[in-house]
């Protein structure tokens, strides 16, 4: 029943997938490409929140899970392959089906864990510090998204960035 839900899609190049404003309507797993998830203030200052590559879930989940208008941007920075899932399909099969339900429970919580231990980065550890982490957690990140992205992600200019970059032994 679970795998049924699931359709192909595709996006191109910085193609958005939810604007700012609008309702997340499906869940997605990344098959192919890079996306991220990002927040644009009133000022035009962006802030990049999260990164999606295989094999991962994408989206805006707290606008899927609430129903609720996103206050984020999901984004293609390459041409990318999906499953998605519609969310009026997968709340069904939740209130039908407690395994499912508990699955995409612990999914949430993993991901609440991950942004809880990346807030403490954000407010805490030094540029160094931060960019030692991600390159600890994903060390492959360096070749999948472009250095403006990542800079951005952590909050750093990206000629700290660059000098990083040069600065740490990868």
């Amino acid at each position: 029943m679970f795998a049924a839900i699931w359709k192909p899609y595709s996006a191109g190049r910085k193609e958005v997938i939810t604007a700012a404003g609008a309702a997340e309507g499906y869940l997605y797993f990344v098959i192919k490409g890079i996306q991220r998830v990002y927040y644009f203030d009133d000022q035009g200052r962006e802030a990049t929140l999260v990164f999606m590559y295989p094999p991962s879930f994408g989206g805006v989940v707290d606008s899927l899970l609430l129903g609720q208008p996103s206050r984020y941007y999901y984004e293609t920075l390459t041409p990318s392959e999906f499953l998605r899932a519609p969310v009026s399909e997968l709340q069904t099969l939740m209130a039908e089906r407690p395994q499912i339900s508990e699955m995409v429970r612990l999914g949430v919580t993993q991901t609440l864990s991950g942004i809880l231990e990346r807030l403490v980065e954000v407010q805490c550890f030094s540029s160094e510090d931060k960019f030692r982490n991600l390159l600890r957690r994903s060390p492959h990140i360096l070749q999948l998204v472009p250095h403006k992205y990542l800079a951005n992600y952590l909050g750093i200019d990206a000629t700290n960035f660059s000098k990083l970059l040069n600065k740490i032994k990868i």
